[in-house]
């Protein structure tokens, strides 16, 4: 970083620069408009501000005007052309050092998500972009219709929401793989909340999944890897919740943990529904709204636009294929098992 007033070291040459074509009335040359550039990107490494470098050859013009009458205006043409030069390189340099900030993050992103790094390196690198890994973090990940990236207008739109009013906390909104996603503290559950009540609101039709909060270094890549396995446990068991919470859903991966016990579950309970006129899905998806409804008959229908009566025969007929009763508490706890087994392993439409 260079030391205050030192702004006069990067106008070297240039008042020799406008002496010369005060005499010869020719244009700068190229190797002196280079000059210029080369010396504007160094007053951007350096960490110099524009306006004050541009104050400085504003004055170095005043002390060097010509005298020589009509050399005023070739003179002002070299000044355009080397004050354009010297920004030009002063802005390369700034966009090159966005770059190499959008590479950094971005690569501390992935090695965040994927747990590749060393942890201790990747805590270390974590501070710099504003979180503290030596905490517990949440992981939101939200999927839209469309794929997000980080110039996305929602992207920009969430992002600038949540700094505006979580702007002290530790936060980091990043994309990835078409998602947006959310690191937030463990213990700050509102500002998951927020964001997902942001990104459902900026979208048409997005879903945002939770996971729980995790411990330590490698917590936020197990928060993500929990949300990521919710967002897709959500869409198998076509909840119509446009947010969903992995503490809230543990129930399912247990139920699938042995899968050929699940399978041979769906099977036998549910098999027989094949059988049916239409195949299995129309009574399968009538249990499924018969057990939402608190196997009450009249909410059911409503839900599935049916009569009361033909709910009824349908659940007549689920009793004559399966030989287990909808109502019966005997037989419910089996059939919905079995039927949120089903939509786990995407039967019937999938050989399980």
């Amino acid at each position: 970083m260079a030391e205050p007033g030192a702004a006069e070291h990067y106008v070297d040459g240039y008042a020799e620069l406008l002496a010369e074509v005060s005499v010869t009335g020719r244009r700068p040359t190229r190797a002196a408009l280079d000059q210029r550039r080369a010396l504007g990107e160094r007053a951007a490494h350096d960490g110099l501000s524009l306006r004050a470098l541009v104050r400085q050859h504003l004055e170095a013009t005043r002390s060097a005007w010509p005298d020589a009458p009509g050399a005023a205006d070739g003179v002002l043409s070299a000044v355009a052309q080397a004050v354009d030069a010297f920004a030009e390189g002063y802005e390369r340099a700034q966009r090159q050092a966005v770059r190499q900030e959008e590479a950094a993050r971005r690569e501390f992103i992935d090695d965040l998500l994927y747990g590749r790094s060393d942890l201790g390196r990747l805590a270390e690198r974590a501070e710099r972009f504003g979180l503290l890994l030596s905490h517990a973090h949440a992981v939101a990940v939200a999927r839209g219709p469309e794929a997000y990236d980080d110039t996305a207008p929602v992207t920009r739109r969430v992002e600038t929401a949540l700094i505006s009013r979580f702007g002290d906390r530790r936060i980091l909104l990043a994309t990835k793989s078409g998602l947006l996603i959310c690191v937030a503290p463990g213990d700050q559950p509102e500002v998951l909340t927020h964001f997902a009540k942001l990104t459902h609101a900026a979208t048409d039709g997005s879903r945002v999944a939770i996971g729980r909060p995790q411990p330590g270094a490698g917590g936020v890549v197990h928060s993500y890897e929990e949300a990521l396995s919710t967002l897709d446990l959500a869409d198998r068991l076509t909840l119509d919740e446009p947010v969903v919470r992995a503490a809230d859903l543990l129930v399912y991966p247990v139920l699938t943990r042995d899968r050929q016990a699940m399978a041979d579950l769906v099977l036998s309970a549910l098999g027989p529904l094949r059988n049916a006129r239409g195949g299995a899905e129309p009574l399968l998806r009538t249990l499924e709204v018969y057990f939402e409804s608190g196997c009450t008959a009249a909410e059911a229908a409503r839900r599935l636009a049916l009569s009361v009566r033909a709910l009824t025969y349908r659940l007549e007929r689920i009793h004559q294929l399966t030989g287990a009763d909808p109502p019966d508490p005997m037989h419910r706890y089996t059939l919905q098992t079995a039927v949120i087994g089903a939509r786990l392993l995407g039967w019937p439409e999938q050989e399980i």
